[in-house]
């Protein structure tokens, strides 16, 4: 399995601990689902979930939580001689959906902001690394969930209408139908550990925790400027295969 040989240093602002969401069935890759996770269905000769530890470790984050449900002894298995970054198991008995997940797993991200990272997608950095962008702009002050921001001209595999509104400042607002958008929620995040107060380890979406920052004024964006592919489809998947063979499987 790939693991990072060195741990970089996190560039300034960026959490150094961070939680992957791998717990899902995997739907939309089935047949390829029906004998392995979601996650260790590989791209271009690696697993996604070593492709997004890979480029967490490369960030400077040191502490990773990784939440399991579906065929998770294999996930474990995996998993248990990763050493950079140091991975732990938050299993799910029944599925929680991403905010239930994330909540269920906050003890083990401590108490101070965390990224959250998605293991179905990957993105590639244009001319600016995203992740060191957004530890430079997350003011826990001012937000309490910074977003990456996918323009949906550059999101391979996305046929959708885009998600966000984002003013000059990186203030988001929600798509309101039938109207389109610019910009697709990339499946990257930094949140406060206080943006789930009162709420209970249930199922429910991180959608809940946007509306509640969008509401308050504290939900914000930052623009990536490199290309996004989406493997969480079978078609999206054959395309970024094509892609990072291409490109020797480089994503950054």
């Amino acid at each position: 399995m790939s693991d990072s040989n060195t741990q970089a240093p996190a560039p300034k602002g960026l959490p150094k601990r961070a939680m992957v969401l791998a717990a899902g069935f995997g739907k939309r890759l089935r047949p390829l689902t029906l004998s392995r996770p979601k996650p260790l269905v590989s791209v271009a000769g690696r697993t996604l979930i070593d492709r997004t530890l890979d480029r967490l470790a490369a960030a400077g984050v040191t502490d990773v939580v990784v939440n399991v449900h579906y065929r998770a002894e294999m996930l474990a298995e995996h998993l248990a001689t990763r050493t950079i970054p140091a991975v732990s198991l938050s299993t799910e008995k029944a599925l929680l959906d991403t905010g239930g997940g994330v909540l269920n797993a906050l003890d083990r991200l401590g108490p101070d902001p965390f990224l959250v990272v998605n293991s179905d997608m990957i993105w590639r950095d244009g001319l600016t690394n995203t992740l060191a962008l957004m530890g430079r702009q997350f003011d826990p002050t001012q937000m309490d969930a910074l977003l990456m921001m996918q323009p949906t001209i550059t999101a391979h595999g996305y046929r959708g209408q885009g998600d966000f509104q984002m003013d000059a400042v990186g203030r988001l607002r929600r798509r309101k139908a039938p109207k389109v958008a610019p910009f697709l929620f990339s499946g990257v995040q930094i949140l406060r550990p206080e943006a789930f107060e009162g709420m209970a380890v249930e199922p429910f979406s991180l959608n809940r925790i946007y509306d509640k920052a969008q509401e308050a004024g504290r939900l914000f964006g930052t623009r990536h400027d490199g290309d996004w592919l989406d493997v969480g489809t079978l078609a999206g998947l054959a395309f970024a295969e094509n892609e990072l063979r291409l490109s020797g499987g480089r994503e950054g």
